[in-house]
């Protein structure tokens, strides 16, 4: 199945949906794609014991009109970007309606802390449930005061679909926004398991689009609080390391020889992958990992590892989970 060129994202008018909307509206303009903004609202139902029916239910006027009037303002938001937009009031659960859709989508985004917002509904369980079961891969767009220092985004001068360009444009951005950093250096967990190769290859992908650095980074827990600290104390910890190491060269070389001019740093360090891409993200623009990746380096890495992170990364994480399809 070939994916549309759209980047869909749910919002909810909360400060995090909108900087996850101004975060995709720039991936979008990089990549020459659209997006499609979707809000979603359930109408709640009431127990009444003096009604013969049980139940007594909400006019859902009022609640959709709060819908479009948030997708009205979240299409001003991008009216200057120079990115074609498309709008959806959906009625559901907003993690299913996200989860749904997503199979018609080439990448989703969210965001996180999006309490607050129109009748709270998008965000907080589905910056979970939405990179654990869409069929596309998943952008969650933190809104952190330590995530926003550094260089800011501005919506780069390129052709669709290249990696290069100028960057002289100024982001389109709401005043008051937070900043959005510019994605230079991508960093992505590898352990080995096929989950955590296609993982590599969206991050591959991203930074071809970029022009950014990319780093591969394997934890492997050998120290003495690590999971691996039952191993004797005979055993060459280092060496363990560099086994690993070896593991994961035979992994990149391959996707360096296949991408001409392509060079990934590789990082084998003592730890957990959570803990590890974690404190990568405070120097990074984009974490790119792979969920339910057991196997390879013995499940080292993956698995519980995307939640982990995506709970505690300073930038934005870009998940590949088992439901992605190209």
């Amino acid at each position: 199945m070939t994916r549309s060129e759209v980047v869909l994202v749910g919002v909810d008018g909360s400060a995090a949906s909108l900087h996850a909307l101004d975060w995709a509206t720039a991936y979008a303009h990089r990549v020459g794609w659209s997006l499609h903004i979707v809000c979603s609202y359930s109408l709640p139902s009431f127990t009444a014991a003096s009604l013969d029916g049980g139940y007594a239910a909400l006019d859902d006027t009022t609640i959709q009109e709060g819908a479009k009037s948030v997708l009205a303002e979240a299409e001003a938001r991008v009216a200057d970007a120079g990115v074609r937009a498309t709008t959806e009031v959906a009625t559901g659960d907003a993690a299913g309606v996200l989860v749904e859709l997503s199979a018609d989508y080439g990448l989703a985004v969210v965001g996180t802390r999006g309490r607050g917002g129109f009748t709270e509904r998008l965000l907080g369980t589905v910056s979970s449930a939405l990179p654990a079961h869409a069929q596309c891969p998943v952008v969650v767009v933190p809104l952190r005061a330590e995530a926003n220092r550094g260089v800011s985004w501005s919506v780069p001068d390129a052709a669709p679909g290249g990696a290069g360009g100028s960057e002289t444009a100024p982001t389109a951005v709401a005043p008051g926004a937070a900043e959005i950093r510019e994605v230079r250096r991508i960093v992505v967990g590898v352990d080995g398991s096929p989950q955590a190769e296609r993982a590599l290859q969206h991050a591959i992908m991203q930074a071809n689009a970029w022009g950014a650095e990319l780093t591969a980074v394997t934890g492997v827990p050998v120290g003495n609080t690590g999971m691996l600290a039952w191993l004797p104390s005979t055993i060459d910890r280092e060496q363990v390391l560099a086994d690993i190491g070896v593991g994961m060269d035979v992994l990149i070389d391959r996707y360096e020889a296949e991408n001409p001019g392509l060079r990934i740093r590789r990082i084998v360090l003592d730890g957990t992958g959570a803990e590890l891409l974690t404190e990568f993200s405070t120097a990074s623009d984009l974490v790119v990992v792979g969920s339910r990746g057991r196997g390879g380096f013995r499940g080292l890495l993956l698995g519980s590892t995307s939640q982990a992170v995506l709970h505690h990364s300073a930038c934005p994480v870009f998940v590949v989970n088992k439901h992605c399809t190209d």
